[in-house]
């Protein structure tokens, strides 16, 4: 019996493990500890950046908090809900294909099964600004928590800016 439990646990932590890494991985900038932990991993704040896979020369950076302890370490822990976005114009922006206003750019779970952080796009065509919104959704309630970013498409160099309306759906 205690090895179908130890099987159970372990099939459990490795499925945790593979829908953790579903997502494309945001590249890791820094993490930061916000709660020490003698004998167990420390709470911590991560600080990561994606590039828009449809505008080049767009980079997002966002900071989530990660649980600590051994739940957190194990993935059954909930991850709060809280991000911080950034994003910026990091080189000539070039737009590859039409999108429509909120399309989905980025996804991580924050739970084994319930709650996901997105980052999605959209385009004021008016102000020709990109808008980037993150939140975290949960299956049960939703969640009021979010950040917007927007980033002006500015000329660069000597290439014009392109006009993000001409590539709304």
């Amino acid at each position: 019996m205690k090895s179908i439990l130890a099987f159970g646990a372990a099939l459990l932590l490795s499925a945790g493990v593979a829908l953790a890494q579903a997502s494309d991985d945001p590249e890791l900038i820094f993490k930061k500890t916000t709660v020490w932990r003698m004998l167990s991993p420390d709470a911590k704040l991560a600080t990561y950046v994606i590039d828009d896979p449809t505008v080049t020369g767009v980079s997002c950076y966002f900071t989530v908090p990660e649980i600590g302890g051994w739940s957190g370490w194990a993935g059954f822990a909930e991850e709060r809900s809280e991000t911080s976005l950034a994003c910026r114009q990091t080189g000539p922006v070039t737009i590859s294909a039409k999108f429509e206003q909120g399309e989905q750019i980025f996804r991580q779970r924050r739970s084994l099964f319930f709650k996901k952080m997105q980052i999605v796009r959209g385009c004021d065509p008016k102000r020709n600004v990109l808008v980037y919104l993150a939140y975290t959704d949960k299956l049960i309630e939703g969640s009021p928590q979010n950040s917007t970013s927007t980033v002006p498409i500015m000329p660069w160099g000597n290439l014009p800016a392109p006009k993000c309306g001409d590539f709304l759906q």
